[in-house]
């Protein structure tokens, strides 16, 4: 999906990730992130944001978490991350973004509670009344008030299948007139997802019925007494979406695949922020007129369907920018991607140890790919800051010392 783009957009990526590959700087089963576009993308964002009253959270699972990129996006104006579960609030913190919010869209399980309000978040989001007094408890013992986001829902508003539940909308004041009752737990605003989606037709990006029921919801919470009520509203957000969000209310976004250039909008029309990510790996071996290459980190986000997949193939000298990409076969969703397989249509030109470069809009959390950051390549000297597992933690390792242990134990 995002292949052509990048080799359109951001040459010097895809340029320097065949490069620190051949060099074996950078491992098989990578996702390259460009560090020096993604600060700008994250000051475009945060510079139209604070145009508009908005305050951005940043979202890093996608990008696996990886803190590199987090101090990146600090360095671009936007200080705070969204966790979509604890570790990624963990994770984001480790890299420098304080927790802007946490609890949404996955809620903090009962006996973690402690561990997210040592983060001390800004905003906490709760699905129910039980979840808030879970927050309010953790945020005593921390000797605070806590901040609570309700999760609200309305008939036709639009979930991904498994997001569903929170507070119903048509009793909103009571909702959060029980909630704000409870110690250590303030009533600050309330949130959905999605509250904007790309339409697969028209390739627009259009609000869902969601951003109504929050407007609505805001409303009556503010007429109701409740001061300065937030509305959270993320969901496929790039600079070009922020505006529409503000004139419904929001006050609120949370940009994920906007800070590397990935949203489904991004795949239709060129947008201010830039392509920054690219996946590499490569050829493990020939069998039957295929090229077989490392998988690990082949989930393609799937959220137009499953698009076709290319890639290209990259031999010394080849220039990524001008290679043409090659149609892939990719494992079955519900099939572990030890492999992808690119037919060769009888042409010798794929060797094991070559160069693959895919580029597509990634999840690199639920993977188990890797993910490094480079910098540089403004100045033309790409550089690996870091190489970090798919949760953002070092990556572990095969040492002597690691053999060595497992043969004692085994002795």
């Amino acid at each position: 999906m995002f292949l052509s783009i990048l080799q359109r957009r951001n040459a010097p990526l895809l340029q320097a990730a065949a490069q620190l590959h051949r060099r074996g700087e950078i491992p098989a089963n990578t996702f390259v992130i460009d560090l020096d576009a993604v600060e700008r993308n994250a000051r475009t964002i945060a510079a139209e944001a604070s145009r508009l009253g908005l305050r951005p959270f940043a979202m890093t699972k996608q990008i696996g978490r990886n803190p590199d990129a987090s101090r990146a996006i600090h360095r671009g104006g936007i200080t705070e991350a969204v966790g979509v579960d604890l570790e990624c609030a963990v994770a984001a913190a480790t890299g420098g973004l304080a927790t802007g919010h946490l609890g949404h869209l996955v809620q903090i399980p009962r006996h973690r509670a402690a561990e997210a309000a040592a983060l001390h978040p800004r905003y906490w989001t709760v699905f129910s009344e039980q979840k808030a007094r879970e927050a309010g408890a953790a945020a005593l013992a921390q000797g605070r008030v806590q901040d609570v986001l309700l999760r609200v829902v309305a008939p036709g508003d639009r979930f991904y299948t498994g997001h569903e539940g929170g507070f119903t909308a048509d009793r909103i004041i009571e909702h959060a007139r029980v909630v704000d009752a409870l110690p250590g737990v303030r009533v600050a605003g309330v949130t959905t997802f999605p509250a904007t989606l790309v339409d697969g037709e028209s390739g627009e990006a259009q609000t869902t019925p969601n951003l109504q029921t929050l407007a609505a919801a805001k409303r009556a919470l503010q007429s109701a007494g409740f001061d300065d009520v937030q509305m959270n509203a993320p969901g496929t957000t790039s600079t070009v979406t922020l505006e529409r969000l503000a004139e419904a209310g929001a006050t609120q976004v949370e940009p994920g695949h906007g800070l590397t250039g990935t949203t489904p909008l991004h795949a239709r029309i060129d947008l201010p922020e830039d392509p920054a990510i690219a996946y590499v790996t490569e050829v493990s071996h020939v069998w039957d007129d295929r090229a077989y290459v490392f998988g690990g980190g082949l989930y393609v986000d799937p959220v137009h369907g499953i698009p076709e997949t290319s890639a290209l193939i990259v031999r010394d000298g080849d220039d990524p920018a001008t290679v043409t990409a090659r149609p892939v076969e990719m494992p079955a969703p519900e099939a572990i991607d030890y492999y992808a397989r690119i037919p060769l249509d009888g042409r010798a030109d794929a060797a094991e140890g070559d160069t693959v470069v895919f580029g597509f809009r990634p999840q690199v959390f639920v993977s188990r790919g890797l993910t490094a950051g480079i910098r540089g390549l403004s100045a033309g000297t790409p550089r690996v800051e870091g190489i970090w597992a798919s949760n953002g933690a070092a990556p572990l390792q095969a040492t002597a010392q690691t053999a060595r242990r497992a043969e004692e134990q085994n002795a």
